[in-house]
Protein backbone atom coordinates (compact mmCIF):
# COMPACT_ATOMS: atom_id res chain seq x y z
CA UNK A 1 0.00 0.00 0.00
CA UNK A 2 1.36 3.63 -1.24
CA UNK A 3 1.47 5.63 2.15
CA UNK A 4 -0.40 8.41 1.86
CA UNK A 5 -1.04 11.97 4.25
CA UNK A 6 -4.13 13.70 4.47
CA UNK A 7 -4.74 16.81 2.84
CA UNK A 8 -7.96 19.85 3.80
CA UNK A 9 -9.69 22.01 0.67
CA UNK A 10 -12.97 23.53 0.93
CA UNK A 11 -14.55 20.16 -0.07
CA UNK A 12 -13.21 18.32 2.88
CA UNK A 13 -10.11 15.82 3.48
CA UNK A 14 -8.36 13.66 0.45
CA UNK A 15 -5.92 11.62 1.14
CA UNK A 16 -2.66 12.15 -0.94
CA UNK A 17 0.69 10.26 -1.32
CA UNK A 18 3.08 11.03 1.27
CA UNK A 19 6.11 12.12 -0.28
CA UNK A 20 4.08 13.94 -3.11
CA UNK A 21 4.57 17.96 -3.54
CA UNK A 22 0.79 18.75 -4.85
CA UNK A 23 -2.37 18.98 -2.82
CA UNK A 24 -5.97 18.14 -2.07
CA UNK A 25 -7.00 19.57 -5.22
CA UNK A 26 -4.91 18.10 -7.40
CA UNK A 27 -5.41 14.25 -5.66
CA UNK A 28 -9.03 15.43 -6.58
CA UNK A 29 -8.38 15.53 -10.04
CA UNK A 30 -6.58 12.55 -10.32
CA UNK A 31 -9.18 10.70 -9.27
CA UNK A 32 -11.91 12.44 -11.08
CA UNK A 33 -10.54 12.48 -14.78
CA UNK A 34 -8.72 8.57 -14.76
CA UNK A 35 -9.63 8.81 -18.47
CA UNK A 36 -6.46 8.76 -21.01
CA UNK A 37 -3.32 8.71 -19.15
CA UNK A 38 -1.60 11.59 -21.65
CA UNK A 39 -0.27 14.25 -19.37
CA UNK A 40 0.26 17.67 -20.48
CA UNK A 41 3.45 18.52 -22.25
CA UNK A 42 7.06 19.31 -20.11
CA UNK A 43 6.66 22.05 -22.68
CA UNK A 44 3.40 23.15 -20.80
CA UNK A 45 4.70 22.66 -17.43
CA UNK A 46 7.56 24.68 -17.87
CA UNK A 47 5.84 27.44 -19.33
CA UNK A 48 3.94 27.77 -16.90
CA UNK A 49 6.67 27.39 -14.01
CA UNK A 50 7.80 30.22 -16.58
CA UNK A 51 4.47 32.38 -16.34
CA UNK A 52 4.09 31.84 -12.43
CA UNK A 53 7.98 32.97 -11.88
CA UNK A 54 6.76 36.32 -14.10
CA UNK A 55 3.63 37.01 -12.16
CA UNK A 56 6.33 36.64 -9.00
CA UNK A 57 8.63 38.79 -9.90
CA UNK A 58 5.51 41.35 -10.86
CA UNK A 59 4.03 41.14 -7.64
CA UNK A 60 6.84 41.74 -5.60
CA UNK A 61 7.77 44.71 -7.84
CA UNK A 62 4.60 45.61 -7.07
CA UNK A 63 4.73 45.51 -3.53
CA UNK A 64 1.67 43.20 -3.40
CA UNK A 65 3.49 39.97 -2.05
CA UNK A 66 5.54 41.15 0.66
CA UNK A 67 2.47 44.24 0.99
CA UNK A 68 -0.01 44.71 3.68
CA UNK A 69 -2.51 41.89 2.47
CA UNK A 70 -3.29 38.75 4.29
CA UNK A 71 -0.26 37.19 5.19
CA UNK A 72 2.84 38.74 3.41
CA UNK A 73 5.76 37.19 2.50
CA UNK A 74 9.13 38.34 3.84
CA UNK A 75 11.71 38.83 0.79
CA UNK A 76 13.72 35.31 1.48
CA UNK A 77 10.16 33.46 1.28
CA UNK A 78 9.70 35.54 -1.92
CA UNK A 79 12.87 34.67 -3.31
CA UNK A 80 12.53 31.12 -2.14
CA UNK A 81 8.81 30.93 -4.26
CA UNK A 82 10.81 32.52 -7.20
CA UNK A 83 13.32 29.68 -6.76
CA UNK A 84 10.60 26.97 -6.89
CA UNK A 85 8.90 28.52 -9.95
CA UNK A 86 12.84 28.46 -11.92
CA UNK A 87 12.72 24.89 -11.03
CA UNK A 88 9.93 24.15 -12.85
CA UNK A 89 11.26 26.08 -15.57
CA UNK A 90 14.34 23.80 -15.56
CA UNK A 91 12.12 20.52 -15.74
CA UNK A 92 12.44 20.16 -12.46
CA UNK A 93 9.46 18.16 -10.24
CA UNK A 94 8.42 16.94 -13.42
CA UNK A 95 6.60 14.10 -11.95
CA UNK A 96 4.51 16.23 -9.76
CA UNK A 97 1.88 16.94 -12.83
CA UNK A 98 0.00 13.95 -13.08
CA UNK A 99 -3.50 15.35 -14.37
CA UNK A 100 -5.02 13.87 -17.13
CA UNK A 101 -5.42 16.25 -20.13
CA UNK A 102 -9.01 15.51 -20.29
CA UNK A 103 -9.67 17.63 -17.34
CA UNK A 104 -11.45 20.26 -16.22
CA UNK A 105 -11.59 22.44 -19.51
CA UNK A 106 -10.33 25.79 -18.31
CA UNK A 107 -7.09 23.89 -16.65
CA UNK A 108 -7.93 24.47 -13.02
CA UNK A 109 -6.77 21.45 -12.18
CA UNK A 110 -3.30 22.05 -13.46
CA UNK A 111 -3.40 25.63 -12.55
CA UNK A 112 -3.72 24.43 -8.65
CA UNK A 113 -1.47 21.24 -9.03
CA UNK A 114 1.29 24.29 -9.83
CA UNK A 115 0.15 26.28 -7.07
CA UNK A 116 0.53 23.64 -4.75
CA UNK A 117 3.66 22.20 -5.83
CA UNK A 118 5.41 25.87 -5.83
CA UNK A 119 3.74 26.22 -2.61
CA UNK A 120 5.03 23.28 -0.57
CA UNK A 121 8.65 23.24 -2.79
CA UNK A 122 9.22 27.26 -1.42
CA UNK A 123 8.06 26.30 2.26
CA UNK A 124 10.55 23.74 1.92
CA UNK A 125 13.84 25.99 -0.26
CA UNK A 126 12.80 28.30 2.66
CA UNK A 127 13.70 25.76 5.13
CA UNK A 128 10.00 25.16 6.25
CA UNK A 129 8.10 21.91 6.59
CA UNK A 130 6.32 21.94 3.22
CA UNK A 131 3.64 19.54 4.64
CA UNK A 132 2.78 22.17 7.49
CA UNK A 133 -1.27 22.81 7.03
CA UNK A 134 -0.55 26.90 7.89
CA UNK A 135 1.29 26.93 4.31
CA UNK A 136 3.40 30.11 5.10
CA UNK A 137 3.98 30.37 1.53
CA UNK A 138 -0.05 29.75 0.38
CA UNK A 139 -0.74 28.19 -3.02
CA UNK A 140 -3.55 31.02 -3.47
CA UNK A 141 -2.65 33.39 -1.66
CA UNK A 142 0.84 33.81 -2.64
CA UNK A 143 1.86 31.51 -5.45
CA UNK A 144 -1.88 32.56 -7.41
CA UNK A 145 -1.73 36.38 -6.30
CA UNK A 146 -3.63 38.68 -9.07
CA UNK A 147 -4.27 35.52 -10.95
CA UNK A 148 -7.12 33.14 -12.38
CA UNK A 149 -6.62 29.81 -14.43
CA UNK A 150 -8.59 31.65 -17.03
CA UNK A 151 -6.10 33.98 -17.84
CA UNK A 152 -2.97 32.20 -16.89
CA UNK A 153 -3.60 28.76 -18.58
CA UNK A 154 -4.16 30.25 -21.51
CA UNK A 155 -0.87 32.36 -21.25
CA UNK A 156 1.06 29.55 -20.24
CA UNK A 157 -0.33 27.69 -23.61
CA UNK A 158 0.73 30.51 -25.53
CA UNK A 159 4.03 31.07 -23.88
CA UNK A 160 4.74 27.21 -24.24
CA UNK A 161 3.51 27.65 -28.04
CA UNK A 162 5.97 30.57 -28.84
CA UNK A 163 8.59 28.96 -27.16
CA UNK A 164 8.68 25.93 -29.09
CA UNK A 165 8.10 27.05 -31.96
CA UNK A 166 11.23 29.70 -31.80
CA UNK A 167 13.60 27.80 -29.90
CA UNK A 168 12.69 24.29 -31.59
CA UNK A 169 11.03 24.36 -34.61
CA UNK A 170 12.40 27.20 -36.82
CA UNK A 171 15.75 26.33 -36.60
CA UNK A 172 15.09 22.84 -37.15
CA UNK A 173 13.01 24.07 -40.46
CA UNK A 174 16.21 26.07 -41.07
CA UNK A 175 18.39 23.06 -40.84
CA UNK A 176 16.03 21.19 -43.78
CA UNK A 177 16.00 24.55 -46.09
CA UNK A 178 19.95 24.83 -45.87
CA UNK A 179 20.11 20.55 -46.60
CA UNK A 180 17.63 21.47 -49.95
CA UNK A 181 19.87 24.51 -51.37
CA UNK A 182 22.89 22.63 -50.94
CA UNK A 183 21.85 19.85 -52.84
CA UNK A 184 19.77 22.45 -55.62
CA UNK A 185 23.00 24.08 -55.83
CA UNK A 186 25.33 20.71 -56.15
CA UNK A 187 22.67 18.83 -59.19
CA UNK A 188 22.19 22.01 -61.05
CA UNK A 189 24.05 20.71 -63.91
CA UNK A 190 21.89 16.99 -64.29
CA UNK A 191 19.41 17.44 -66.51
CA UNK A 192 16.14 14.76 -65.92
CA UNK A 193 13.07 14.41 -67.21
CA UNK A 194 9.93 16.37 -65.65
CA UNK A 195 6.80 14.57 -64.92
CA UNK A 196 2.79 16.19 -64.39
CA UNK A 197 0.14 14.19 -63.66
CA UNK A 198 2.93 11.42 -62.85
CA UNK A 199 3.71 11.66 -66.56
CA UNK A 200 6.45 12.12 -68.73
CA UNK A 201 6.53 16.18 -69.25
CA UNK A 202 9.57 18.59 -70.49
CA UNK A 203 13.29 18.10 -68.98
CA UNK A 204 14.20 20.57 -66.11
CA UNK A 205 17.44 19.95 -63.78
CA UNK A 206 17.75 18.11 -60.96
CA UNK A 207 18.61 21.16 -58.96
CA UNK A 208 16.05 22.92 -60.30
CA UNK A 209 13.73 20.44 -58.67
CA UNK A 210 15.31 20.42 -55.50
CA UNK A 211 15.32 24.14 -55.57
CA UNK A 212 11.94 24.29 -56.13
CA UNK A 213 11.74 22.17 -52.79
CA UNK A 214 13.97 24.21 -51.09
CA UNK A 215 11.46 27.18 -51.77
CA UNK A 216 8.68 25.36 -49.80
CA UNK A 217 10.78 25.32 -46.80
CA UNK A 218 11.64 28.92 -47.19
CA UNK A 219 7.77 29.56 -47.29
CA UNK A 220 7.26 27.23 -44.43
CA UNK A 221 9.64 29.03 -41.79
CA UNK A 222 7.85 32.34 -42.55
CA UNK A 223 4.73 29.95 -41.97
CA UNK A 224 6.39 29.18 -38.50
CA UNK A 225 7.24 32.41 -37.89
CA UNK A 226 3.66 33.54 -38.53
CA UNK A 227 2.34 31.01 -36.04
CA UNK A 228 4.83 32.06 -33.23
CA UNK A 229 3.39 35.64 -33.82
CA UNK A 230 -0.35 34.54 -33.83
CA UNK A 231 -0.19 33.79 -29.87
CA UNK A 232 2.05 36.70 -28.64
CA UNK A 233 -0.72 38.58 -27.15
CA UNK A 234 -1.17 36.75 -23.34
CA UNK A 235 -4.76 36.91 -21.52
CA UNK A 236 -2.63 37.24 -18.16
CA UNK A 237 -3.75 40.15 -15.96
CA UNK A 238 -7.72 39.85 -17.32
CA UNK A 239 -8.17 36.90 -14.15
CA UNK A 240 -11.39 35.44 -13.99
CA UNK A 241 -13.59 36.92 -17.09
CA UNK A 242 -11.20 39.71 -18.29
CA UNK A 243 -12.20 43.06 -15.98
CA UNK A 244 -8.45 42.46 -14.32
CA UNK A 245 -10.26 42.14 -10.60
CA UNK A 246 -8.05 41.82 -7.60
CA UNK A 247 -4.96 42.63 -9.38
CA UNK A 248 -2.68 45.49 -9.86
CA UNK A 249 -3.66 47.87 -13.42
CA UNK A 250 0.26 46.93 -14.56
CA UNK A 251 0.38 43.38 -13.19
CA UNK A 252 -0.32 42.07 -17.04
CA UNK A 253 2.18 43.93 -18.89
CA UNK A 254 4.95 44.03 -16.38
CA UNK A 255 4.09 39.74 -16.69
CA UNK A 256 4.21 39.97 -20.51
CA UNK A 257 7.78 42.57 -20.27
CA UNK A 258 9.45 39.80 -17.86
CA UNK A 259 8.32 36.70 -20.17
CA UNK A 260 9.61 38.65 -22.92
CA UNK A 261 13.01 39.13 -21.07
CA UNK A 262 13.09 35.73 -20.15
CA UNK A 263 12.39 34.47 -23.69
CA UNK A 264 14.04 36.72 -26.31
CA UNK A 265 10.47 36.39 -27.59
CA UNK A 266 8.14 40.00 -27.90
CA UNK A 267 5.26 38.97 -25.58
CA UNK A 268 2.25 41.81 -24.72
CA UNK A 269 -0.27 42.07 -22.68
CA UNK A 270 -3.53 41.57 -24.84
CA UNK A 271 -4.49 44.72 -26.24
CA UNK A 272 -8.14 43.49 -25.07
CA UNK A 273 -8.41 41.26 -21.65
CA UNK A 274 -12.00 40.08 -22.64
CA UNK A 275 -10.75 38.78 -26.50
CA UNK A 276 -7.80 37.51 -24.61
CA UNK A 277 -10.04 35.66 -21.82
CA UNK A 278 -12.71 34.36 -23.79
CA UNK A 279 -11.31 33.25 -27.05
CA UNK A 280 -8.52 30.80 -28.34
CA UNK A 281 -8.17 32.41 -31.85
CA UNK A 282 -4.67 32.94 -32.27
CA UNK A 283 -3.82 29.27 -31.46
CA UNK A 284 -6.17 27.93 -33.46
CA UNK A 285 -4.63 30.39 -36.20
CA UNK A 286 -0.94 29.27 -35.73
CA UNK A 287 -2.02 25.68 -35.81
CA UNK A 288 -3.21 26.94 -39.45
CA UNK A 289 0.03 27.62 -40.21
CA UNK A 290 1.43 24.07 -38.89
CA UNK A 291 -0.82 22.59 -40.45
CA UNK A 292 0.47 24.16 -43.92
CA UNK A 293 4.03 23.55 -43.18
CA UNK A 294 2.72 19.52 -42.71
CA UNK A 295 0.36 19.68 -45.98
CA UNK A 296 4.32 20.87 -47.71
CA UNK A 297 6.34 18.15 -45.70
CA UNK A 298 3.86 15.07 -46.80
CA UNK A 299 4.31 16.17 -50.45
CA UNK A 300 7.77 16.49 -50.08
CA UNK A 301 8.58 13.19 -48.35
CA UNK A 302 6.49 11.67 -51.24
CA UNK A 303 7.99 13.08 -53.89
CA UNK A 304 11.35 12.10 -52.76
CA UNK A 305 10.14 8.80 -51.88
CA UNK A 306 8.61 8.74 -55.67
CA UNK A 307 12.31 9.72 -56.80
CA UNK A 308 14.12 7.03 -54.81
CA UNK A 309 11.86 3.93 -56.39
CA UNK A 310 13.39 1.14 -57.43
CA UNK A 311 16.14 0.65 -57.59
CA UNK A 312 15.61 -1.12 -60.95
CA UNK A 313 11.87 -0.87 -61.88
CA UNK A 314 11.69 2.55 -60.41
CA UNK A 315 12.63 6.08 -60.90
CA UNK A 316 15.90 5.77 -58.81
CA UNK A 317 16.81 9.47 -60.21
CA UNK A 318 18.14 9.89 -56.17
CA UNK A 319 19.89 7.59 -53.82
CA UNK A 320 18.38 7.29 -50.80
CA UNK A 321 20.89 6.00 -47.10
CA UNK A 322 19.99 2.59 -46.56
CA UNK A 323 18.61 2.38 -42.64
CA UNK A 324 17.01 -1.18 -41.98
CA UNK A 325 16.29 -4.20 -43.79
CA UNK A 326 12.63 -3.46 -45.59
CA UNK A 327 11.16 -7.15 -45.44
CA UNK A 328 10.86 -9.59 -43.39
CA UNK A 329 10.34 -11.92 -46.35
CA UNK A 330 12.68 -10.35 -49.41
CA UNK A 331 15.98 -10.48 -48.84
CA UNK A 332 18.02 -7.29 -49.63
CA UNK A 333 14.78 -5.29 -49.40
CA UNK A 334 15.50 -1.42 -48.55
CA UNK A 335 12.08 1.17 -48.06
CA UNK A 336 12.31 4.78 -47.99
CA UNK A 337 11.61 4.55 -44.27
CA UNK A 338 12.45 8.16 -43.11
CA UNK A 339 9.66 9.29 -45.96
CA UNK A 340 7.39 7.58 -44.33
CA UNK A 341 7.99 8.82 -41.41
CA UNK A 342 7.49 12.06 -42.20
CA UNK A 343 4.06 11.64 -43.69
CA UNK A 344 2.58 9.70 -40.98
CA UNK A 345 3.32 12.55 -38.42
CA UNK A 346 2.49 15.10 -41.23
CA UNK A 347 -0.88 13.43 -41.43
CA UNK A 348 -1.10 13.31 -37.49
CA UNK A 349 -0.55 17.06 -37.46
CA UNK A 350 -3.34 17.64 -40.13
CA UNK A 351 -5.64 15.79 -38.28
CA UNK A 352 -4.96 17.51 -34.85
CA UNK A 353 -5.70 20.86 -36.90
CA UNK A 354 -9.46 19.27 -36.80
CA UNK A 355 -9.29 19.21 -32.66
CA UNK A 356 -8.17 22.88 -32.63
CA UNK A 357 -10.52 24.02 -34.97
CA UNK A 358 -13.28 22.54 -32.95
CA UNK A 359 -12.09 23.31 -29.65
CA UNK A 360 -11.53 26.94 -30.47
CA UNK A 361 -14.54 27.32 -32.20
CA UNK A 362 -17.21 25.35 -30.16
CA UNK A 363 -15.58 25.52 -26.84
CA UNK A 364 -16.00 29.79 -26.55
CA UNK A 365 -18.34 30.39 -24.83
CA UNK A 366 -19.05 34.05 -23.51
CA UNK A 367 -15.65 35.15 -20.87
CA UNK A 368 -14.20 31.70 -21.74
CA UNK A 369 -12.43 28.98 -23.81
CA UNK A 370 -13.35 25.26 -21.94
CA UNK A 371 -11.49 23.70 -24.29
CA UNK A 372 -7.83 24.52 -23.40
CA UNK A 373 -5.73 21.65 -22.10
CA UNK A 374 -6.50 19.70 -25.27
CA UNK A 375 -5.57 22.64 -27.33
CA UNK A 376 -2.70 23.11 -25.37
CA UNK A 377 -1.48 19.03 -25.93
CA UNK A 378 -2.85 19.02 -29.16
CA UNK A 379 -0.58 21.92 -30.58
CA UNK A 380 2.44 21.13 -28.59
CA UNK A 381 2.01 17.67 -29.77
CA UNK A 382 2.44 18.95 -33.33
CA UNK A 383 5.07 20.99 -33.06
CA UNK A 384 7.09 18.32 -31.45
CA UNK A 385 6.10 15.70 -34.26
CA UNK A 386 7.58 18.50 -36.93
CA UNK A 387 10.69 19.36 -35.06
CA UNK A 388 11.51 15.65 -34.28
CA UNK A 389 10.79 14.70 -37.57
CA UNK A 390 11.75 16.38 -39.78
CA UNK A 391 15.63 16.58 -37.65
CA UNK A 392 15.72 12.63 -38.44
CA UNK A 393 14.43 13.12 -41.84
CA UNK A 394 16.90 15.61 -42.85
CA UNK A 395 20.01 13.83 -40.12
CA UNK A 396 18.93 10.14 -41.27
CA UNK A 397 18.08 10.98 -44.93
CA UNK A 398 18.38 14.41 -46.83
CA UNK A 399 21.35 15.02 -45.47
CA UNK A 400 22.95 11.60 -47.28
CA UNK A 401 21.05 11.67 -50.03
CA UNK A 402 23.00 11.23 -53.65
CA UNK A 403 22.13 11.91 -57.32
CA UNK A 404 21.54 8.62 -60.04
CA UNK A 405 22.66 11.36 -62.89
CA UNK A 406 22.73 7.96 -65.30
CA UNK A 407 19.22 7.45 -64.17
CA UNK A 408 18.10 10.69 -64.88
CA UNK A 409 19.66 11.18 -68.17
CA UNK A 410 18.48 8.02 -69.71
CA UNK A 411 14.98 9.00 -69.14
CA UNK A 412 15.16 11.96 -71.21
CA UNK A 413 16.12 11.08 -74.62
CA UNK A 414 13.00 8.65 -74.31
CA UNK A 415 10.39 11.29 -73.52
CA UNK A 416 8.08 12.48 -75.80
CA UNK A 417 7.43 15.33 -74.46
CA UNK A 418 10.80 16.35 -75.88
CA UNK A 419 8.33 17.02 -79.13
CA UNK A 420 7.77 20.39 -77.07
CA UNK A 421 10.83 22.38 -77.83
CA UNK A 422 9.60 21.46 -81.99
CA UNK A 423 6.04 23.68 -81.37
CA UNK A 424 7.19 26.64 -82.48
CA UNK A 425 9.04 25.00 -85.41
CA UNK A 426 6.75 22.68 -86.54
CA UNK A 427 3.52 23.82 -84.76
CA UNK A 428 1.51 21.80 -82.62
CA UNK A 429 -0.55 19.48 -84.24
CA UNK A 430 2.43 18.44 -86.20
CA UNK A 431 3.91 17.85 -83.30
CA UNK A 432 1.27 16.09 -81.60
CA UNK A 433 1.22 13.36 -84.36
CA UNK A 434 4.87 12.95 -84.01
CA UNK A 435 4.83 11.81 -80.27
CA UNK A 436 1.93 9.70 -80.78
CA UNK A 437 3.66 8.33 -83.88
CA UNK A 438 7.02 7.81 -81.60
CA UNK A 439 5.04 6.04 -79.19
CA UNK A 440 3.21 3.54 -81.28
CA UNK A 441 6.88 2.68 -82.96
CA UNK A 442 9.30 2.59 -80.55
CA UNK A 443 11.12 5.76 -81.36
CA UNK A 444 12.87 9.06 -80.04
CA UNK A 445 11.37 12.07 -81.12
CA UNK A 446 14.55 12.98 -82.26
CA UNK A 447 14.93 9.51 -84.55
CA UNK A 448 11.98 9.94 -85.94
CA UNK A 449 12.15 13.83 -86.85
CA UNK A 450 15.95 12.73 -88.36
CA UNK A 451 13.99 9.61 -90.17
CA UNK A 452 11.23 12.08 -91.84
CA UNK A 453 13.95 14.89 -92.68
CA UNK A 454 11.55 17.62 -90.84
CA UNK A 455 14.22 19.99 -89.81
CA UNK A 456 18.00 20.43 -90.74
CA UNK A 457 20.30 18.80 -88.81
CA UNK A 458 22.01 21.37 -86.70
CA UNK A 459 18.47 22.83 -86.23
CA UNK A 460 17.24 20.12 -84.64
CA UNK A 461 20.10 19.61 -82.41
CA UNK A 462 19.38 22.85 -81.17
CA UNK A 463 15.77 22.50 -81.11
CA UNK A 464 16.52 18.94 -78.70
CA UNK A 465 18.96 20.61 -76.89
CA UNK A 466 17.80 19.30 -73.44
CA UNK A 467 19.64 21.79 -71.32
CA UNK A 468 17.80 24.79 -73.15
CA UNK A 469 14.52 23.10 -72.58
CA UNK A 470 15.19 23.54 -68.76
CA UNK A 471 15.35 27.29 -69.35
CA UNK A 472 13.27 30.48 -70.89
CA UNK A 473 14.09 30.82 -74.70
CA UNK A 474 14.30 34.61 -76.24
Amino acid sequence: MTQTRTERDSMGEVHVPADAYYGAQTQRAIDNFPVSGWRLPPAMISAMGRVKLACGIANHDLGKLTGSGKNPLTDKQVTSLLAACQEIVDGGLGDQFPVDVFQTGSGTSSNMNINEVLSNRAIEIDGGDRLDESKPIHPNDHVNMGQSTNDTFPTAIHVATAVQIDKHLIPTLRRMHASLLEKAEAWDKIIKIGRTHLMDATPLRLGQEFGGFARQLELSIQRAERARDAVLELPVGGTAVGSGINTHPEFGSRVAAHLAEQTGIQFIEAVNHFEGNANRDGLVEAHGQLKCIAQTLLGLANNIRWLGSGPRCGYYEVKLPTRQPGSSIMPGKVNPVLCESLMQLSARVIGNDGCMTVSGGCGGNFQLNIMMPVMAHTILESIALLDGGVNAFVEFCLDGMEPNEEACNAAVEQSLSMCTSLNPLIGYEQASALAKEAFKTGQTIRELCEQKKLLPPEQLNEALDPWKMTEPQA
